[in-house]
């Protein structure tokens, strides 16, 4: 007897639609082809000990299992629960007449029980496109799938209450409230009234919030660095539903999701520097994410920069200008979203302090420089934000009174991104300041002939380089938007120039 289960395989964030084709013949063998990897090569084992433990048997007879399509790659131990199914049904042991209306992913333990697997949320947006109306998985799982809406999802513990669904048993389809989890958002966050101090540093990342600029922060050990930088999240804009999808199919790959249903904080992303290249942008034989996916729609996080390897600090120069990366093998291509915040930061020297009288080490300049050329150009040319961090004195230290809070911040950021996203409405591709290109900045970041005059002065008394000029125009952009300016005022502009630090030309002195 011929029976079909319908499943997906999942490449990159999306998934493909495989079935599952499962034939019971006179003779004696097990088959499995399709070009199943090692761990769907060792289901039948999983199989045949669930179904013993749950009351039923593998058939001592010729099976055949067919993964179409047969040239599709596929992988993993999701695949244990459909071919389990097909088996009975194939069987006879178990009749069902919702079958062809279903698809089923699940790992199966030696008991019957049914573990949680990965990508359910791509495997369950394919479901819906491919015309199922329910999906059934391990319950685990359950509230991921659920928010796909127009899918009916059942979340089951066991293969014998799945097996009693199928054969017409009511079990509650599972539910989930999307409002209530998007409410949640920021409850329990890290918030910058916790910051005593430092309030040229909050305007800087609020600024880098309101224009989704990069930024690296300069400065010695315990002046607030790592701890600025973690409050980030807590003062973007809420994600929209798009972006919360789009960030769960990637987490869900990974199998990042761990039962809840939504990803609706925006990540963050702090790898330790002995991170490599490929566990940053991602790869593997069977590609994965990297970091700088996972951290799309949020903030990376690349702590004491010149730590970190650079070839893989290098990796990271085209994703930043593509906002995404794309992993090629000999067979197949993937490419993951890679929309991040870069935020880093790094001491002014190796000891960590630099023209500090104070300092219990002194550094000269020529070690300084050896330092600082462990960063490449081309990649501090894509950061848009310089700020010298200074340790906070005792007198702000300690002080009780907590600073602003983030919500305050994020009002401001949230109303300078909803002008952003007026502006750039019919430009596709764009929507925030530090995207924009050369033909973007010519359209809207003109600028008043003292805003003129006081750039080239800038340029030629401090000596910046060429690749600050569009930067300083997406900053002074970002500022004129935080004080609901149409246009780019000279004030703008004066207080843009001073976030270029590491582009003077003798900054050290």
């Amino acid at each position: 007897m011929l029976t079909q289960v319908f499943a997906g395989a999942v490449y990159g964030i999306e998934s493909h639609p495989v079935t599952i084709e499962v034939h019971i013949d006179k003779g004696i063998g097990y088959h499995l082809v399709g070009l199943p990897d090692n761990a769907i090569k060792e289901s039948n084992y999983r199989i045949a000990a669930a179904l013993a433990n749950c009351g039923y048997k593998l058939p001592g007879k010729k099976i055949t299992i067919n993964l179409a399509p047969a040239d599709l790659r596929k992988e993993g131990a999701s695949y244990d629960l459909p071919i389990a199914i097909g088996i009975l049904v194939a069987s006879g042991q178990i009749r069902t007449q919702i079958l062809d209306q279903c698809s089923i992913m699940g790992e199966l333990a030696l008991d019957g029980g049914l573990r949680p697997i990965k990508g359910v949320l791509p495997i369950a947006l394919q479901a819906k496109s491919s015309g199922q109306l329910s999906l059934l998985l391990p319950s685990e799982n359950a509230n991921e799938a659920a928010v796909v809406d127009g899918l009916a999802v059942y979340g089951f513990d066991n293969l014998i209450d799945l097996v009693a669904f199928l054969e017409g048993k009511d079990f509650p389809k599972t539910k989930i409230n999307l409002k209530k989890q998007f409410e949640t958002h920021y409850k329990n966050g890290l918030d910058f009234s916790d910051v005593k101090g430092q309030e040229s540093i909050k305007r800087c990342m609020e600024i880098a919030a309101a224009g989704g600029h990069n930024i690296i922060l300069i400065g010695p050990p315990g002046s607030g660095k790592s701890m600025i930088a973690k409050r980030l999240p807590g003062i973007l804009p809420p994600m929209e539903l798009d972006e919360a999808l789009e960030t769960t199919k990637i987490h869900s790959v990974v199998g990042g999701v761990k039962g809840q249903g939504l990803v609706c904080q925006r990540p963050f992303r702090s790898p330790h520097h002995t991170i490599s290249d490929v566990a940053l942008v991602g790869g593997g034989a069977y590609p994965q994410p990297g970091e700088i996916s996972l951290a799309h729609n949020g903030v990376l996080f690349l702590d004491e920069l010149p730590e970190f390897k650079r070839g893989v600090l290098e990796v990271m120069r085209q994703p930043l200008e593509d906002r995404e990366v794309t992993i090629s093998r000999a067979k197949f291509t993937v490419t993951y979203p890679a929309s991040f915040m870069l935020v880093a930061s790094m001491n002014p020297s190796p000891s960590g302090y630099f023209n500090d009288d104070q300092a219990p080490v002194q550094i000269s300049p020529a070690e300084m420089l050896r330092y600082m050329g462990k960063i490449s150009g081309p990649l501090l040319d894509r950061i848009d934000l310089h700020i010298e961090v200074t340790p906070v004195p005792f007198k702000k230290l300690s002080q009780t009174r907590g600073g602003e809070k983030s919500l305050d911040i994020r009002n401001r950021v949230v109303k300078a991104r909803q002008r952003q996203t007026k502006r750039f409405k019919y430009h596709q591709g764009l929507f925030h300041n530090a995207q924009m290109q050369s033909k973007d900045l010519r359209e809207f970041c003109s600028l008043p002939d003292d805003a003129l005059i006081l750039l080239q002065q800038a340029m030629e008394k401090l000596r910046l380089s060429a690749r600050a000029y569009d930067r300083i125009l997406k900053v002074a952009r970002t500022i004129a938007d935080l004080e609901e300016q149409d246009g780019i005022l000279t004030t703008h502009i004066a207080e843009a120039i001073q976030y270029r630090s590491l582009d003077r030309e003798g900054w050290l002195g």
